[in-house]
């Protein structure tokens, strides 16, 4: 290998725990990690309003889940796209 790839690669293997480049993932797109512990939250709602769902059909609960975990995600993600666009076209100033 030449010298050239070498640099390219050793900002990433001195990285080599998984928590510091969870860490690393974490700071460069915080709302990811949101938008999972909200998926997270919305089924363990879903999973314990379960066995109180009173006549609803096992089915119907289930769907409903499902759309509002999804829809909890997608609105994460479409805040860190926002929140990505305004720091690259607001807050950074123009060269």
């Amino acid at each position: 290998m030449s010298s050239g790839q070498d640099s390219v690669f050793t900002e990433y293997e001195t990285d080599t725990s998984q928590t510091s480049k969870l860490l690393r993932k974490f700071k460069e797109t915080p709302f990811v990690p949101i938008g999972m512990a909200g998926f997270a939250m919305v089924v363990g709602y879903g999973l314990y309003r379960l066995k109180h769902r009173g006549d609803i059909k096992m089915s119907l609960h289930l769907i409903h889940m499902r759309v509002a975990a999804q829809g909890f995600v997608v609105g994460a993600l479409t805040c860190g796209v926002l929140y990505s666009m305004f720091q690259e076209y607001v807050v950074k100033p123009k060269e």
